[in-house]
């Protein structure tokens, strides 16, 4: 992906490593620093595992001037109001965007140093501002949860995002519409046995019913477990059992 995070004179290696972690998360792999405090290769890949690839090819730039050289779109972020009237943008809304303009150029997203963000002076070089919306009573981010928001944004908004969430390992996929009605009619004749329906009418119950478990996609394995429920109040009834002692 040709989107590059450069982090604006960081001062903490921990800082650091949170924020490398954050990238291979989310599948970036470009990083630039300006003028850090502190860069140690070894000890930024011991804590962020398996990121060496991203920390063996960070770049340090001396100046942010030269850290943007190559760019062709420029984004800052932003966490506290200016005077100066920016190009203030949601990650969410500017996601889609940076990603487009990433397939013609190179794409900076410049973050500031976590003690008091990027100067007016560096975001007058950035083309628009991201700002994350946060509770007002406690706006600052972490670097790494900033640098993380974002690109699970892009994430979100590119074609890295799985399509489907994971299923269980028991799941047989969704039930069919006769799978469930025979869950339905097992329920039903369940409640018929234990003389639920006696105050009330069957339809206007099972139309609830069939609601409820309407606002979810039962799976094959589901249906057959309440269904096995029905079938199991009638047969201990057919066979007159007793009632468990409390």
């Amino acid at each position: 992906m040709n989107i590059t995070v450069v982090l604006h004179e960081p001062q903490d290696l921990v800082n650091i490593a949170g924020v490398v972690r954050a990238m291979a998360n989310m599948g970036l792999e470009r990083l630039t620093l300006v003028d850090p405090a502190e860069f140690d290769p070894w000890r930024i890949a011991g804590i962020a595992h398996r990121t060496g690839h991203i920390v063996e090819n960070a770049r340090v730039a001396a100046t942010l001037e030269d850290a943007l050289a190559g760019a062709t779109c420029v984004v800052g972020t932003s966490a506290r109001p200016r005077t100066a009237q920016r190009n203030y943008r949601r990650p969410r809304d500017l996601a889609a965007r940076i990603l487009d303009r990433a397939r013609d150029g190179e794409v900076a997203i410049v973050f500031g140093r976590e003690d008091r963000g990027l100067s007016n002076e560096a975001l007058d070089r950035c083309h628009e501002v991201l700002v994350i919306p946060t509770s007002p009573a406690h706006a600052s981010l972490n670097l790494a949860q900033a640098v993380l928001l974002v690109a699970y944004e892009l994430f979100l908004a590119g074609a890295g995002a799985p399509p489907r969430l994971p299923t269980g390992k028991r799941s047989l996929g969704p039930a069919s519409a006769a799978e469930l009605e025979e869950m339905y009619r097992a329920l039903e004749a369940g409640l018929v046995s234990i003389d639920f329906f006696k105050a009330r009418k069957p339809e206007s119950v099972m139309r609830v019913l069939r609601t409820i478990f309407g606002r979810t996609t039962l799976d094959a394995h589901e249906a057959r477990l309440v269904r096995g429920v029905g079938y199991e109040m009638r047969n201990r009834v057919e066979r007159g059992d007793a009632p468990p002692a409390d």
